[in-house]
Formats: C-alpha cells, structure tokens, sequence
C-alpha cells in the first residue's frame, strides 16, 4: 500500500511540475535541433528586403520546446531619426489582438458566464432580431434587408462566421454603411466607447446569414464588449489582470504609456516611386496611425493592441502550454483544444485552403504543403505586418514583427516560415 501511495504522489506530482509548462528561456540552436548556419539565412533574407528598401526594419523571433533559439532585430525603428531596432520595440499588433480577447471569451465561458451557442443579444439586446442585406444603393449608401434565419451566437462571432464585415477594410458597400453609422474598426485616437460603436453596429445589416460563410469582421469587437458586458469590467482593465499580468507580459496595452512611447516602431508605407514613407493623413482617410500614444478610451477587441514580440511570444507559449504559464493556469487544456481545432466546418478562410479555431487560424494537411507548416498549427497576423504562428507537432513558437502597410511584394512573411523549417535538423 504504501509503495502504491509513493507511486500516486509521484505522479501527482509529476503532473504539477508539466502543467507549469515550458517557460521561455535562452537556449542553443544545436540544443533544440536547429542549424546555426541554416539560421543565418533568415538574417540574410531580412537584410536584402532592408537594403532592398521594403522595409525599415524588423525583429525575428524563434522559440522550440520553450527556448528561444533566435531572437533578433534589424534595421531601424525610425528612418528618419536613425533610430535603431530593438529587441524590446514596441509594434501595433492589430489583429493579433483578436487571439488576446478571444481568450479572454473562453475564459469566461470556462467560469461558466455563457455558452458558445448562446445568442449574443442574450447579453447584448443591440443583436436582438438581425437583419441581412438584400439591395444596396451605392449612390447613397440606403439599402433594403431580409430577416436573418436566426441569431448570432457566441460561436459565430468567435470564428467570423455572424455576417458582421469590417468598417474601413472590408468591402465598398459595407465600409459605406459603417462610415454613415460612425463605426471605426480599432485605430482610434477619438474619445469615444466600445459600447456606443458596439450598439450602433447592432442595428445594422448583415452581409450573409449567421453561418452561411466566413468573413473578416468585427466580430472580435462586439466580444470585446462582450467581455465587459459580462465581466462588469472594461476590456482594458480585463485583460491587464487575468491574462497580462499573469503572463508577466509588461508591454502589451492599448494605449501606451508615456514612458514607453519612444519604444514605439513608425509605421512606414511606399510612396508612388516605392520609396519608405511615414504613415500619415493620406494614407488611410479616417485613421490616426497613432492611435497608440494618445490618452484613448475604445479598446478595440479585434485590433487595438500594440505590443513586444516577446510578450506575444509569451502569450502563444501559454497556449502551446495547454493554457498554462509558469504556474499561471488561464485556460483549461481542453478549451485550448477547442480554441485551435477547426470550428467552422466545410468551409474555408477566404477560399484558401486553412480552416478557423476559436480565435486562430488553423494550418490543414493540404496548407501544410506550402511552406512546411504541420497541420494543426495556429497562427494569425496583424495589418501593419506582424505575424506569428504556433506548431504543436514541433514545439515552436515563432513571430516577424515588421511595421509597413501594404505589406513588401517579395513575400518577406511566407520566405520567413519556410527559412524557419528549412533550419530544422530533426
């Protein structure tokens, strides 16, 4: 009996010592089976696209089995003051904020807040009876609708299958209707609600019924509110307490402090000779790129993070952990199972081949073969360039950070995924 007793407490806790998870930590290529040479080819490729003109800079980022094995900066953070990258530069993260509030959704379906399948205008009455598109005029933006089948679920807004679109970036018709209503899609410096916006888009039309399809949208927006709805806090404070503080991760904010402000990396776009320019008025109409430096109130859920690539990498550790960070428990591992498992069926991310999780975008078999991603691995990007992925199958968490719209014609993105596997020795 007492040797079956040694036998159960070993267990135990050896249990407790693996659900800690890996925790991020400097390690060796060779140690974690990674050509030191094979790496250099990352550093080279960014270097030509810097000496090349299509970017100012960047920082690479490669972690296997929790340590990092490359963890890089190149070029400049600003231009025009010959400012240098750094490793602990501060980047708009746009839609890789979506995966931050998506988790904190779960979060509170997992304390039992909601159901995924519930209705949203449960908890936001906006929702309530939604409507589809039918005709539209783009002469002065009226329009006629049809009743909706049925509502919108939690689930649907998780995976971008509601029928909501996006207000700037998304279609003619529907960044019409939106601008008329006054719904901005996260890059606000106005003082304004995530509530206000949030209820206005309510009312408005959808472009396909709930399920029908998969649309980029503010989805991730209305859980934002969601959150706040539910948690009776405001997404900010949410996010600080139960996901960025526990994971320690010091840099991640809508809006920035003032002390870290000149960590801040210039957005750059081409200009008509393709030359690097600062991000202004022109660029996008209607869209303050820098939103992140003032004293704002709209926290954006779908994209108004700004972040270090360390900490996002600390993030997606968590989640290749099963939920768990240096004892830090935020997601059961079945839930981050549910989250990085596809959700939206037969259908597909815009016509591509990769399916969508609860808050990811999920690499299939035949995605896989593109560039040497396993199936299964869960990633997303954000509109200024950032990008990130996470392999289970490999162990690896892995992220470019760069700061220009529209992204650089030679594909810097898709050659860093495959000089990542191209390094492999394994």
């Amino acid at each position: 009996m007492k040797k079956i007793f040694s036998i159960i407490l070993f267990i135990a806790v050896a249990g407790k010592v693996f659900a800690q998870g890996n925790t991020l930590q400097v390690g060796t290529p060779a140690n974690e089976k990674f050509s030191p040479e094979r790496l250099q080819r990352i550093d080279n490729m960014i270097e030509q696209n810097i000496d090349s003109g299509y970017v100012n800079g960047a920082v690479g980022f490669i972690a296997r089995n929790g340590k990092i094995v490359y963890y890089k900066s190149f070029g400049a953070a600003d231009l025009e003051q010959k400012k240098l990258m750094n490793n602990d530069a501060i980047f708009r993260i746009a839609s890789q904020t979506k995966a931050i509030t998506s988790t904190a959704v779960m979060m509170l379906f997992e304390e039992g807040k909601f159901l995924l399948d519930d209705p949203i205008s449960k908890y936001i009455p906006a929702f309530a009876h939604p409507k589809v598109i039918d005709t539209y005029n783009p002469k002065d933006t009226t329009y006629t609708t049809t009743p909706a089948k049925r509502e919108i679920t939690i689930r649907d807004l998780l995976t971008h299958t509601s029928g909501i679109e996006y207000a700037q970036i998304g279609s003619d018709r529907m960044k019409a209707i939106y601008a008329k209503a006054g719904i901005q899609a996260g890059f606000v410096s106005d003082k304004i609600l995530l509530s206000t916006v949030i209820n206005k888009l309510g009312a408005l039309p959808l472009v396909h019924q709930p399920g029908e399809r998969w649309t980029y949208s503010m989805s991730i927006d209305v859980l934002g509110y969601l959150v706040e709805r539910v948690s009776g806090k405001s997404l900010d404070q949410f996010l600080k307490e139960r996901i960025f503080d526990p994971l320690g991760m010091k840099d991640t904010y809508f809006y920035i402090p003032a002390a870290k402000q000149s960590r801040l990396v210039v957005a750059y776009t081409p200009d008509k000779q393709g030359h690097l320019i600062k991000v202004n008025a022109a660029t996008m109409p209607g869209v303050n790129f820098d939103y992140p430096t003032v004293n704002g109130t709209y926290y954006a859920g779908g994209a108004g993070l700004s972040s270090t690539i360390k900490d996002y990498a600390t993030f997606l550790q968590m989640m290749l952990n099963g939920g768990v960070y240096n004892g830090q428990r935020l997601l059961a591992r079945h839930t981050v199972e549910l989250m990085t498992t596809n959700q939206i069926g037969d259908l597909y991310i815009n016509g591509d081949k990769d399916k969508f999780g609860l808050g990811f975008g999920i690499t299939t078999e035949a995605s896989s073969k593109k560039l040497g991603l396993s199936p299964g691995s869960f990633a997303w990007g954000g509109f200024y360039g950032t990008l990130y992925w996470a392999d289970p199958k490999e162990h690896l968490v892995c992220l470019l950070f760069i700061q220009n719209w529209p992204l650089p014609h030679n594909a810097i993105q898709d050659k860093f995924r495959a000089l990542v596997y191209q390094a492999l020795t394994d």
